[in-house]
């Protein structure tokens, strides 16, 4: 079977730097392919729409919107990405706070080559045994079953898992199809994307306990739903009810 090929943006606004960047990951040996290359926060966000990338590697200072606000983003709309941060001395220490966005790493300039290795190795490791777990979940290989059967699929996966981080990349990788084309075939059959889904399955259940269960405080209900983060949260509940969690359980409420 073909090598699984892991799809990755490198954010660097300093051009020889990331080319330099671009070329040790791509000879690293372990199938990370750059698809992509950003020299602001901004463009990288744009990619990362674009292109559903399995890995992103970013520095903290650039332009426009920098590695720190580029990394928030991720961490609330893109919680699968897997994330490594390169840094410079002087923010290294800046850069280790980004571990509340769930960094796989970062690795200070110049780059280690062996610690690239490492750590890229680290991320493969983990992604393949995801690829393993979806394999388990779907039991057939994709390609035996229809259009229907492949949107049917990944709709049940998602009634199943969706308090949970989801991996769409992963089980596009699993399944042989890009993550584009999944979405594609769900939105046919079901009149909305697997992101839209998730979110109203979480609102749905947040909208139950809210109303039911008085004894959860917001931050317990939220995390229960698969936000950990309460601001976050509070923020995509009211973007999608017009009110934030607290105010509909006083306005709902006996």
């Amino acid at each position: 079977m073909e090598s699984t090929v892991y799809r990755t943006i490198i954010a660097e606004d300093e051009e020889l730097l990331l080319h330099n960047m671009v070329q040790k990951v791509q000879n690293s040996g372990l199938n990370f392919e750059v698809v992509g290359t950003a020299q602001t926060g901004a463009q990288a966000i744009c990619l990362i729409k674009d292109l559903s990338p399995d890995l992103l590697i970013t520095d903290i200072k650039m332009p426009v919107m920098d590695g720190m606000a580029l990394l928030e983003k991720v961490y609330q709309n893109f919680p699968t990405l897997r994330t490594v941060i390169i840094s410079g001395f002087s923010d290294f220490e800046y850069a280790q706070q980004a571990i509340r966005f769930r960094v796989d790493n970062y690795l200070l300039k110049p780059i280690d080559e062996e610690e690239l290795y490492q750590t890229l190795f680290k991320i493969k490791t983990e992604l393949e045994l995801e690829q393993q777990e979806n394999s388990h979940i779907f039991g057939f290989p994709a390609s035996t079953n229809s259009r229907e059967e492949i949107a049917e699929m990944l709709h049940e996966y998602i009634n199943h898992n969706y308090t949970e981080d989801i991996n769409l990349n992963s089980i596009a990788h699993n399944m042989n199809y890009s993550p584009s084309y999944l979405t594609k075939i769900f939105n046919q059959m079901y009149r909305t994307t697997p992101t839209k889904y998730i979110i109203s399955r979480r609102m749905q259940k947040a909208k139950h306990l809210l109303l039911h269960h008085p004894e959860y405080s917001i931050g317990q209900i939220g995390n229960i739903v698969g936000y950990p983060e309460q601001g976050y949260f509070s923020r995509i509940f009211k973007k999608q009810t017009g009110v934030s969690p607290f105010e509909y359980r006083e306005n709902n409420g006996s």
